[in-house]
């Protein structure tokens, strides 16, 4: 993407090509205007497309070009943090409000994949957190216990069943999630566009917006190109907001992420590893995710950015960690590399913000964008029609705040990740 071989690898290779679009042109008006051609943005230009709003979407660069069309594709309930963390944070109210949106939140991604016939490789088969050592089964034990408190289809694995499950010896437990699954992520941010468009949504693409401010009680938001006035003004470019309100890109601290793709594998090796279509993670600090594609690619994906001396060093890493996992691949033939960046807010919750009257930003996906970010679309779409009250959104509304030392700590991940993918000293 934007001649990059590096920006979406594998995915942009296999992905549906997107929808047609063209840059703002001209001055239009709208009933709301989204910044942000993600999975959020996308989201809630189709929910509200399909009720009857006049809906225009401005993207700086391609559908998906964020994390939404980099990311290893797992379809995950809930956030990183444990479920209680939700009330330990943000209370009663709005914890309780929080967890029930998302403990299903899988299920609205395959309903809209299903009803708009999106090709995107789904596999509903769920997804494993792997423990990677006797902490991290005390981890996911306590994780699956919460979640099975409420009612969730969430199983604990032993050694035995987690090896046959994802076809390695490493890890000493897991937790099946079986409401969860993968997902080729910029086939579906694609399909979302697509979906959007046909509900009478308009998708605007190479078109930055260099200018925002409301005129006269209706924002104008302003591209080289043209412009759009709307009642609405919806900013959801989550790490990439940089020029019109830098502040939501200083709450939060920049985390980089690859991921390297294998040839696709033999048919008898393939059947060895997550044969029943299931995507993994670990519980390591600086953790391995996998998955494999409908090609039978093994997808691998850590924290580190592939460039400068990380390129080396992640590379060999993601060689290392195949053949320990899977010695049965033998040598190991990386066929594509890709990586990008997500945003991890001080409390690894998202933020909700009302910048101004009618302005709405969302951000701080921490890593969880697929199934959070696409209901948090449809509920901004029911706040905005005037279904949902701001009253009874599932967040509170926050101000923006600068995140502690951030540019320390983000030059720290980039290298302390390096430092962790080194080769170890013998």
């Amino acid at each position: 993407m934007l001649n990059d071989r590096r920006s979406h690898g594998l995915w942009e290779r296999t992905a549906p090509p997107p929808p047609a679009t063209e840059k703002l042109g001209g001055n239009l008006v709208a009933d709301v205007a989204i910044v942000g051609a993600g999975y959020t943005g996308l989201s809630t230009a189709l929910h509200l497309a399909e009720r009857g709003l006049d809906t225009v979407v401005i993207e700086a660069a391609e559908i998906g070009f964020g994390a939404a069309g980099r990311s290893t594709g797992l379809v995950n309930a809930g956030l990183w943090v444990m479920p209680s963390a939700l009330k330990e944070t943000l209370g009663p109210l709005y914890g309780d409000r929080l967890l029930n949106l998302l403990r299903d939140s899988p299920r609205t991604v395959f309903e809209i994949v299903d009803k708009h016939n999106l090709q995107c490789e789904l596999k509903r088969a769920g997804t494993i957190h792997c423990g990677a050592d006797k902490k991290g089964v005390a981890e996911i034990a306590e994780r699956a216990r919460q979640w099975q408190a409420l009612g969730a289809p969430v199983h604990i694995l032993d050694a035995g069943e987690t090896r046959a499950k994802t076809g390695t010896s490493a890890f000493p437990g897991g937790l099946l999630d079986l409401r969860a699954g993968t997902i080729q992520p910029l086939a579906y941010v694609r399909g979302l566009a697509g979906a959007a468009i046909a509900a009478g949504a308009t998708v605007f693409t190479a078109s930055p917006v260099e200018y925002i401010a409301s005129e006269a009680g209706v924002w104008r938001l302003a591209t080289q190109g043209g412009s759009v006035r709307a009642k609405w003004a919806v900013l959801l470019t989550d790490t990439y907001t940089s020029r019109i309100l830098p502040a939501l890109r200083g709450e939060q601290v920049v985390l980089p992420v690859f991921h390297v793709a294998t040839a696709p594998l033999s048919h008898s090796i393939r059947r060895t590893i997550l044969p029943e279509g299931h995507g993994a993670w670990d519980t390591r600090t600086v953790l391995t995710a996998f998955r494999t594609d409908d090609a039978g690619r093994l997808i691998v994906g850590s924290i580190g950015a592939l460039r400068g001396t990380g390129t080396a060093i992640h590379r060999n890493w993601a060689r290392r960690r195949i053949r320990a996992l899977f010695p049965q691949i033998g040598e190991v033939e990386l066929e594509h590399e890709w990586y990008g960046r997500i945003g991890m807010t001080t409390d690894h919750l998202p933020s909700f913000h009302i910048p101004a009257e009618k302005m709405i930003a969302l951000t701080g996906f921490n890593g969880r964008g697929i199934a959070p970010g696409t209901v948090f679309g449809r509920e901004l779409a029911r706040h905005i029609s005037g279904e949902l009250p701001l009253g009874g959104m599932f967040l509170p509304v926050s101000p923006a705040q600068n995140a502690p030392f951030r540019a320390i700590r983000e030059g720290f991940y980039e290298l302390g990740a390096q430092i962790a993918h080194l080769p170890p000293v013998r």
